[in-house]
Order: C-alpha cells, then sequence, then structure tokens
C-alpha cells in the first residue's frame, strides 16, 4: 500500500474535529485483552506502534491520530501483519481521549507515549499543542499507580512545556532526577527519533511515573 499524502499540521480546534468518538467494543479490537496497554498519543504513520507490537506480543498497543487517511493506512498494515494486539483510530485527542480511556478495562492502560507532537511555534497557536493541563488531568484519572508517561521531542522548549505541565500535578513524579534520558526507556525507536539522532541532533526525552495519591 503506497503511502497516502496528508496535511501535516491540522488544527485539532476547528468545528470539524468537536465531536468526540464512540469508544470500539475492545474485546473485538483485541486478542487477549486482559493484556497491559500502551496508547501513543499522536501517532502519525503508526510506524512505531508497528515496530513495538510486534516486538512486545505480550502487550496491546492503541495509535490516536487526528489525520485519517494515515490510521486507515496504519490499520491496513496492522491487517497485513496479522498483529492482533495493535489497533489505530481517528480521533481528536482533546476531546475524545477520556471516553476512550474510560471504557477500557479497569487498570489497563499501562503506558502512555508522547513522541514529537506539534511544536506550533506561533503564541497565538500554542493553544493547539497536544499537552495541556486538561489533558494530565484526564492521564491522570485513567493510569493506575506504576503506570508511566514517556515523552520526547526534538524542540527542548516544548519538552520543558510538557514536563512542567505533567509535573504540575501531584499525580505524577518525573523519573531520572529531572534531567534529560538518555536512552529511550521502551527501546523501540520512533521513525522522527532515528531521523533525528542519525542528523546528530539532540533528542530531549523525560519519563513520568503515575504515584499512590494519599
Amino acid at each position: 500500500m503506497a503511502h497516502v499524502r496528508v496535511r501535516q499540521h491540522v488544527n485539532p480546534l476547528s468545528q470539524k474535529y468537536r465531536t468526540a468518538i464512540d469508544p470500539p467494543n475492545w474485546s473485538q479490537i483485541y486478542g487477549v485483552v486482559e493484556q497491559p496497554l500502551h496508547v501513543d498519543l499522536g501517532c502519525a504513520r503508526g510506524n512505531f506502534l508497528l515496530d513495538i507490537a510486534q516486538a512486545q506480543p505480550d502487550w496491546n498497543f492503541l495509535g490516536l491520530e487526528i489525520r485519517e487517511p494515515l490510521v486507515v493506512e496504519a490499520n491496513h498494515r496492522c491487517q497485513e501483519l496479522g498483529l492482533t494486539n495493535l489497533h489505530f483510530l481517528f480521533c481528536n485527542i482533546g476531546n475524545s481521549l477520556a471516553p476512550l480511556l474510560a471504557s477500557l478495562p479497569a487498570g489497563a492502560l499501562q503506558r502512555v507515549s508522547i513522541q514529537f507532537p506539534d511544536p506550533w511555534f506561533k503564541q497565538r497557536h500554542r493553544k493547539r499543542r497536544l499537552v495541556q493541563p486538561e489533558l494530565v488531568e484526564v492521564l491522570a484519572e485513567y493510569l493506575p499507580a506504576g503506570g508511566v508517561i514517556f515523552a520526547q521531542s526534538d524542540v527542548e522548549l516544548v519538552m520543558e512545556e510538557i514536563c512542567d505541565r505533567i509535573q504540575a500535578h501531584p499525580a505524577f513524579q518525573r523519573q531520572g532526577e529531572g534531567t534529560w534520558l538518555t536512552e529511550n526507556p521502551v527501546a523501540v525507536p520512533s521513525d522522527r527519533e532515528q531521523a533525528t539522532l542519525a542528523r546528530g541532533e539532540p533528542v530531549y526525552r523525560a519519563l513520568f511515573r503515575r504515584i499512590e495519591m494519599g
């Protein structure tokens, strides 16, 4: 299946993306629905998930992406590979993440990744950035104690903002004493990560653990 061409930037606040999707029947999606779940927020073409789903068959994986043609393409590739532990959904994470996570089996969500999100550099566009306080609140509600958020970007200012917003919530504790991680903790690199490192440029990474709340 040939790659489809899509817009690189999609405004998640536009009218066409304001309706949340209905959660699927997870038992029809995954071969073993009881396996721990890793959700990749803004998965693009899904290459990272296609790789890690094959490397970690004892996990389930879910990719969420706002550009529908990429989701169609990724699910087609998933079916070609015969993967029953991976699925992709077209949605606006801003309004669909909470109902999706609420519909999961209790305790299923264990890992969330946020990789190279659109930086939306212009000041007036920063409200379009993926990691807003509301998203952190949703993750705090549905990630059980011990669950993790892994984030990385090639834009240090964006990563600093992501870290500030996650650390501002008392449910999350940054791992690694507040310094950028030198290694990817999930061991499988994304396309953007590989390309950035191949150019000799830095990747800024951080890991957060959901802690018990008194």
